[in-house]
């Protein structure tokens, strides 16, 4: 086993951890990461090799590189002491290669003349290969952890320093955010989630290459899009087919072909997910999705809230036609609670989701309520994370849960009392803000 230090994202902290842990599970490694601490940019874990490190680390969003770790010290003097004593066997095996060094601060930094003075620093390391900036076949790295005496103070010495050999930059470090930043995207919405949290949660549902993933609600296409970045074949529908038609040639099917993955993309349809038509053999391994939370409108499903006031009007014919069969037709639609929304998901991804499939979603919450939210849970599901993200005037959870099958009989809160509607709930919230 060898040590390895992973330079780690400060968005989203709350999340890190999942991800890293998730991404070790896909892989099948084992990894300890208890030493993670939400405020801390660095970890170290150990690893077998090398090959191990890059498959763990290649998709993170939330980590930005991972190094074999040389020395660490509290200073800079015993940063060589550390790297003399812990790495001089290793010195010999990269005397001829080209390379370069890079420094890298959090929270601060050095200028280029103290960071060349640093580099000089390591001369006893001896490397006689050509320096070579870009492309080299070694890349060896000094990280510097700054700590801010406080917010409007800059720190002038690192509290930590960490030396390494790049093993791998993550997705995060190689301008995924910047490929699928949503202010480049050619189709959006007002809903269309953001690219960030929309990666994050496909790695959490462990959406992988040659997998289908499923989004029933979805929207302008943010998930399935994400999906496709990790190569699934991805397929979604909507209550809302004006969403997911889009306009000219502003479609979902448009993003798809301005990242270079129309081969991932199966089709969206037209659909309400309460009535869901997909038939009952159709593989579905990964569901992540965002379901309606009714904030601008109430939550809403195909049906009528009165049904007797629609008695025979089935049969209404325009031209001779069957109205309900025109394609211009819309049909009635009844107000539907979030809770049985979400335990209507569950239900179905206990379903159709394989054993070990994922189901990820976000459910809304307010803030200023002083009781634990009710998550919803179903007997055969695990439910692995519950992530939270605060806003100011109310937060929401991203859920992941495992499907364990019959056999798990867990926890069942389907009875329980039910979720208050959220969009009662924001409004009045927002009115005393």
């Amino acid at each position: 086993m060898k040590d390895y230090i992973v330079f780690l994202a400060q968005q989203h902290p709350a999340f890190r951890y999942a991800e890293l842990e998730t991404l070790a599970d896909l892989h099948n490694i084992k990894v300890d990461l208890s030493s993670h601490d939400e405020t801390i940019p660095f970890i170290i874990v150990q690893l077998e090799n090398d090959e191990i490190a890059k498959k763990w680390l290649q998709r993170a969003v939330l980590a930005k590189g991972i190094y074999e770790l040389w020395g660490v010290g509290s200073t800079e003097q015993q940063l060589h002491e550390d790297v003399k004593r812990r790495s001089s066997k290793k010195f010999p095996l990269y005397k001829n290669v080209t390379f370069k060094f890079d420094i890298i601060g959090y929270q601060g930094g050095k200028s280029n003349a103290e960071k060349i003075k640093m580099i000089e620093n390591f001369s006893y390391v001896e490397f006689e290969g050509k320096i070579r900036m870009k492309n080299p076949e070694e890349t060896f790295t000094v990280l510097e952890h700054y700590i801010p005496p406080s917010d409007h103070e800059a720190a002038k010495t690192p509290f930590k320093y960490y030396f390494g050999r790049q093993i791998e930059l993550t997705q995060r470090t190689n301008g995924i955010l910047e490929k699928y930043d949503l202010k480049k995207r050619r189709y959006i919405g007002t809903t269309t989630f953001e690219a960030e949290l929309s990666l994050i949660s496909c790695n959490l549902a462990q959406v992988d290459t040659g997998k289908i993933m499923y989004d029933p609600f979805a929207g302008t296409g943010s998930f399935l899009v994400a999906g496709s970045a990790f190569g699934a074949l991805t397929v979604g529908s909507d209550i809302d087919g004006r969403m997911i038609r889009g306009k000219g040639n502003n479609t979902i099917k448009a993003n798809f072909d301005q990242y270079g993955t129309s081969t991932l993309f199966m089709d969206v349809l037209t659909m309400d997910f309460t009535h869901n038509a997909f038939r009952k053999n159709m593989v579905i391994d990964t569901i992540v999705c965002d379901p309606p939370y009714g904030i601008r409108e109430g939550l809403k499903v195909l049906g009528a809230r009165n049904p007797e006031r629609f008695v025979g009007k089935e049969d209404v014919e325009i031209d001779g036609k069957k109205a309900y069969l025109l394609k211009d037709y819309i049909p009635t639609k009844k107000p539907y609670e979030l809770d049985s929304l979400l335990y209507d998901l569950l239900q179905f991804s206990s379903e159709r989701l394989p054993i070990g499939g994922r189901l990820a979603f976000w459910m809304p919450t307010a803030n200023d309520e002083y009781v634990p939210t009710l998550i919803p849970q179903h007997k055969n599901l695990e439910l692995k994370y519950h992530l939270v993200q605060e806003f100011n005037k109310w937060s929401r959870r991203l859920l992941v849960y495992i499907n364990r099958g019959g056999d798990f009989n867990g926890e069942d809160n389907r009875a329980a009392t039910s979720l208050p509607e959220f969009r009662k709930k924001y409004f009045k919230v927002s009115q005393y803000k």
